[in-house]
């Protein structure tokens, strides 16, 4: 293992280290284990894919004393996350027995009850935490260490009341680290009535940069879906992340990719727990290429060797961008950013490229065939205006995307 003189764990910790495969510390790692080893607050500013759950897991795994009730609690923004921070934690404990339970919703809550007196660190939403404290059915009396992990995307998602509520019933004698890629004001607010003296770590973006090309095309609405067909038939290989700006376009776009022979995998809030697991893990596992996902669901999702990132739709601001191209790209692997926009897009895309740091090429639209894209919105008009047209006939598509958005 490399750097191992900046990052000092109890053996049992340094054996799952090597055997997860990782050969040296991320920067946010060496920067603060050593911090939360000591007892400190801490503010970890970093991106997706800095290695942020090692940073805080193994070092909140010493201190765990197992039988002694709730001693972590780590606040997630979404389930995805959630179950991603709970297989990791899990993987850090092989070896020192430490009970480890999810707490979300959208999935029964019994068997959460059940387990509850048995937990030692719980991972969990705002929304399903503040459930168990109504019912009296958690107890954070004995919280040692308080974790906010991507607070930016709790507090834009609405939480940040839930997430005061919830802190002010683990006691004041508390470690907290707080994690987020941006620093907003309302991220400001907890760090000034919750934390301690914090001290304060900015890493740089894990995104290889000289490994990752940025690409856009510019075509017309109606024919963003045949040119993804044919990219991903004619010229994409290995995994493929497609962001959708809507649950109903993440929809829309995996059933016609399967009409035409291309199988995906879907990923959006709207789907039960088990089968946004399921996706996950496919996609993770490597038994599914493709993954098409809206924004929220896909938040923290920590994915290995995805070698392209296609912007279906354009997100709204560079942050989002920047979020969505942070995994590809990573510790060395090569990977492509590829936007396709269209007029309806130009607005958004204006604003993403405000942030100078930027770099996004325009590629020359590839020949190709020209598909059909079946939606709901089509099929409604079709029916309303057969009377008017008996050839076929296409409904607008920017008329289409501003009925479903606005």
């Amino acid at each position: 293992m490399k750097n191992t003189h900046e990052v000092k764990l109890q053996q049992e910790f340094v054996k799952v280290f090597e055997e997860l495969g990782f050969d040296e510390w991320t920067e946010i790692q060496t920067k603060t284990i050593p911090l939360i080893q000591q007892g400190h607050d801490v503010i970890g500013q970093s991106k997706t894919g800095s290695g942020k759950t090692v940073a805080f897991g193994f070092p909140i795994l010493e201190k765990i004393v197992h039988g002694q009730g709730i001693q972590c609690l780590i606040l997630v923004p979404t389930r995805e996350l959630c179950e991603q921070v709970i297989t990791e934690m899990k993987k850090f404990s092989k070896y020192k027995k430490t009970n480890i339970l999810a707490i979300y919703g959208g999935v029964s809550i019994n068997p959460q009850i059940h387990y509850l007196p048995k937990a030692d660190l719980v991972v969990g939403t705002p929304g399903r935490i503040l459930d168990h404290l109504s019912r009296g059915t958690l107890d954070l009396r004995k919280v040692k260490i308080l974790v906010l992990d991507e607070a930016d995307k709790m507090f834009e998602m609405g939480f940040v009341d839930d997430v005061k509520r919830i802190i002010s019933t683990t006691p004041k004698q508390r470690q907290t680290l707080l994690f987020s890629a941006t620093i907003s004001t309302q991220v400001h607010d907890i760090v000034n009535h919750y934390m301690k003296n914090p001290h304060r770590i900015k890493v740089q973006s894990y995104v290889e940069e000289a490994f990752l090309t940025q690409h856009y095309y510019n075509v017309e609405a109606r024919d963003k879906f045949s040119l993804l067909v044919h990219l991903l038939k004619k010229e994409f290989k290995g995994l493929i992340l497609i962001f959708c700006a809507t649950r109903n376009r993440v929809d829309q776009v995996a059933k016609n990719l399967y009409k035409q022979g291309i199988h995906a995998q879907r990923l959006h809030g709207g789907l039960s727990q088990n089968k946004r697991k399921d996706a996950i893990d496919m996609f993770h596992n490597k038994k599914t290429d493709i993954l098409v996902a809206s924004d929220v669901a896909a938040r923290g999702l920590d994915i290995k060797d995805v070698s392209y990132v296609i912007n279906y739709d354009i997100p709204k601001t560079s942050k989002e961008y920047i979020h969505r191209i942070g995994r590809t790209a990573r510790a060395g692997s090569k990977g492509k950013v590829i936007s396709l926009t269209s007029p309806i897009d130009h607005d958004n895309f204006r604003r993403v490229l405000e942030d100078s740091s930027i770099k996004v090429e325009r590629l020359q639209v590839p020949n190709f065939e020209r598909l059909p894209f079946l939606n709901q919105e089509s099929k409604r008009f079709d029916s309303r205006n057969q009377h008017r047209n008996t050839s076929h006939h296409r409904p607008d598509s920017r008329k289409s995307w501003h009925r479903k958005h606005n």
